[in-house]
C-alpha cells in the first residue's frame, strides 16, 4: 500500500501514527512539488516539466533538480501497481490548494487503477489538538500522530465517475494557463493573475525595513490566503521592482505613498 501526501511534515506525521498502529501500514510518498503555483501545462511531458522548472528557477533565482521530481518518484509506483494487483494507493488531502491541486495531477496518471485508489479527504472535519481542543485543521501537518489513526477509517474509494471528470479539471486547470490556484471549498479549485494578493502582501511591510523571510512568515501566520512561501517571496520582489517597495539586502519596506493599482511585474 502507498500513502501519497503533498506535505513533508504531514509526512513525518503519518510515519508517526504507524509507529502506534500496526496496522497503520503502508509505504509514504512524498510528492515534494506545490501544483497550487506556477505553470502546470503538458506536464506529462518533458518539455511541459522543463519549462515548469525553468518558472520555478525564475522565481527563486536558484537551481532547480537537487531532489527527484515528482514524475521519477511516481513511475516506480505505478509500475508497482501494474505488477501487483493487490497494491493500493491511499491519497492524503487537507482542504488547501496544494493538496487539492496535487491530487488532480496525480489522479489524472491513475486512470487505469479504477477500483484500487482511495481518498482520504480532511475536508471540514474535526480532530483533537495535543491540549485537547477541537479544531479543524487546514494541512496535514497540523493532525497529531494519534488522530490520524482515526482519520484513517475515513478512507474511501475514488469512485469511477471521480475518475471521469477529476482527471478533466486537471486539464482544464492546465489550458487556462494562469500561475496561481486557490481552493474555494471541498475540490474547487479556481485559478487567479499572479497579483491577486499583491495588496494583501503590502499590508504586512512597516515604513521600516523588515527581513523578508519575517515578512513571509507573517503573512502565512495571519493572513486567511495560505500562498506558496516562495511565490509571496517572489511577488515581494516584484512589489520592489513595480516600485511600490524599497529592498536593502534582505530586507524590504513599504513606501509612506503607495499607489492602489495592482502590481501585475510585468
Amino acid at each position: 500500500m502507498f500513502h501519497i501526501v503533498f506535505n513533508a511534515r504531514g509526512a513525518e506525521m503519518i510515519s508517526a501514527a504507524m509507529d502506534l498502529d500496526d496496522s497503520f501500514d503502508g509505504e509514504i510518498v512524498l510528492i515534494r512539488d506545490d501544483y497550487s503555483v506556477g505553470p502546470i501545462q503538458d506536464l506529462f511531458t518533458a518539455e511541459g516539466r522543463q519549462h515548469r522548472q525553468n518558472w520555478w528557477s525564475s522565481i527563486t533565482q536558484a537551481a532547480t533538480g537537487n531532489e527527484p521530481a515528482d514524475a521519477d518518484i511516481l513511475e516506480p509506483i505505478l509500475v508497482r501497481m501494474q505488477e501487483e494487483a493487490f497494491d493500493e494507493i491511499w491519497i492524503w488531502i487537507a482542504p488547501n490548494a496544494c493538496d487539492v491541486s496535487g491530487y488532480f495531477w496525480l489522479v489524472a496518471q491513475l486512470i487505469e487503477f479504477v477500483g484500487r485508489v482511495f481518498v482520504i479527504h480532511l475536508n471540514n472535519l474535526p480532530f483533537i489538538g495535543e491540549k485537547g481542543n477541537v479544531f479543524y485543521p487546514l494541512s496535514l501537518a497540523e493532525i497529531p500522530p494519534r488522530e490520524f489513526i482515526k482519520a484513517k477509517k475515513l478512507v474511501r474509494l475514488v469512485t469511477t465517475s471521480e475518475f471521469e471528470t477529476d482527471p478533466d479539471e486537471w486539464f482544464r486547470l492546465a489550458l487556462e494557463n494562469k500561475n496561481l490556484r486557490k481552493l474555494e471549498g471541498g475540490k474547487k479549485i479556481i485559478q487567479l493573475e499572479d497579483h491577486q494578493f499583491d495588496k494583501n502582501i503590502l499590508q504586512f511591510l512597516q515604513p521600516s525595513f523588515q527581513k523578508i523571510h519575517r515578512i513571509v512568515q507573517q503573512f502565512l501566520l495571519k493572513s486567511p490566503e495560505k500562498l506558496n512561501e516562495s511565490f509571496i517571496t517572489w511577488r515581494l520582489k516584484e512589489l520592489v521592482a513595480a516600485g511600490s517597495a524599497e529592498q536593502q539586502g534582505e530586507s524590504v519596506r513599504r513606501f509612506a505613498k503607495e499607489s492602489d493599482e495592482p502590481v501585475t511585474g510585468e
